[in-house]
C-alpha cells in the first residue's frame, strides 16, 4: 500500500502518523519525508503492509492532520497514459517498449501526433494513432480537436515526447500538472526552439535535457528531472543533437517513473521528488 500525504507542517505529524499505522498492526515498509520551511508544507511518502480496509485508514490518518491536508491511499498503480508526437521517435520508441513489456509502469491508451511519420512504428506495436495535422487550422481548432480524441480515454497523464507545438493555456487548463514534456535543454537555458543550435553557438561544455510539468509558461513548468553530459569543441551541432537525443529518453523515462510511481510532489512551481 502507497500513502502520500501534502499538509501544512506542524510538530509531531510523523509520530502522529506512525502511530496510527502502529494501531492499524501496519508494518511500515519505506517512508520518506520533507518539510519546506519556507512554505510551512508537509510532504510524506509511506509503503506499508496491505490492509483490507483503506477508506477506515483514510480517515483515521486524516483524524490527526490539518484540516486542509491532502492523503491519497493506493493511487491507481497502473495509470493511463495519451503520448503526443510530431516527428522524432527516440522518446516514443523507448515508451511504445516499455509499455509493450509491461515496464512502463502505466498504460498507453493512444499516440497522437501533428505529422504522420511516427504512425507505421505505432503500428508494429499495436497502438492507436490518431493524426491531427496543425496546418491550415487555428490553433483553436487544433487543439479542439486533440481533446476530443484524448477524452474518451481519460488519462491520468499527458506525454509529450518531442511534441513539438505550443499549447495554449485554455488547453493546458483542463489537465493541470498532468502534462509532462521532455525539453531538450537543462532548463532554464536554452528556453524555446533550437537548444542545441543555442549551445553549440555558446560554446557550452555541458548539454542536457530536462523532464517538467507543462505550465501557462513556456518551459517553465515544475522540474521532474535533469541530466547533464560534457561535450567539448570538437562537437558539431549534429554531434550534440546526437548526444541530446539519448539523454533525451533517458531522463523522461527516469521522470515518468517518478511520476508513475507518486513520488513527485508539486507547489509552487517546484517539485519534492523522492527518488
Amino acid at each position: 500500500m502507497i500513502i502520500v500525504i501534502q499538509c501544512r507542517d506542524r510538530v509531531g505529524l510523523v509520530g502522529a502518523i506512525a502511530s496510527v499505522l502502529a494501531k492499524q498492526q501496519l508494518n511500515i515498509i519505506s517512508m520518506r519525508e520533507h518539510v519546506d520551511k519556507a512554505g510551512d508544507l508537509f510532504f510524506m511518502r509511506l509503503e506499508v503492509e496491505e490492509t483490507g480496509d483503506a477508506p477506515k485508514l483514510e480517515a483515521m490518518i486524516k483524524a490527526v492532520l490539518p484540516a486542509d491536508a491532502m492523503i491519497i491511499i493506493n493511487p491507481l498503480p497502473q495509470k493511463k497514459v495519451v503520448v503526443m508526437v510530431s516527428k522524432d521517435y527516440h522518446c516514443l520508441a523507448d515508451i511504445l517498449i516499455r509499455n509493450f513489456f509491461n515496464t512502463l509502469g502505466a498504460s498507453v491508451q493512444c499516440v497522437i501526433g501533428n505529422h504522420p511519420q511516427l504512425e507505421d512504428i505505432c503500428t508494429r506495436f499495436g497502438m492507436p494513432f490518431f493524426l491531427v495535422p496543425h496546418q491550415q487550422q487555428t490553433k483553436a481548432g487544433f487543439e479542439q480537436q486533440i481533446t476530443q480524441i484524448i477524452r474518451p480515454y481519460q488519462p491520468d497523464y499527458i506525454i509529450l515526447a518531442k511534441f513539438m507545438r505550443i499549447l495554449s493555456p485554455d488547453f493546458v487548463a483542463q489537465f493541470p500538472m498532468r502534462i509532462v514534456n521532455i525539453h531538450h535543454s537543462f532548463l532554464p537555458a536554452f528556453v524555446g526552439a533550437s537548444p542545441y543550435r543555442q549551445a553549440f553557438e555558446r560554446g557550452v561544455k555541458l548539454i542536457g535535457a530536462t523532464a517538467h510539468f507543462v505550465s501557462d509558461e513556456l518551459d517553465e513548468g515544475p522540474i521532474i528531472a535533469q541530466q547533464i553530459i560534457p561535450v567539448n569543441h570538437s562537437y558539431t551541432a549534429a554531434d550534440m543533437v546526437k548526444a541530446g537525443k539519448e539523454i533525451e529518453t533517458a531522463v523522461l523515462a527516469n521522470a515518468l517513473k517518478l511520476v508513475f510511481e507518486d513520488r513527485v510532489f508539486v507547489y509552487n512551481n517546484k517539485t519534492v521528488v523522492f527518488e
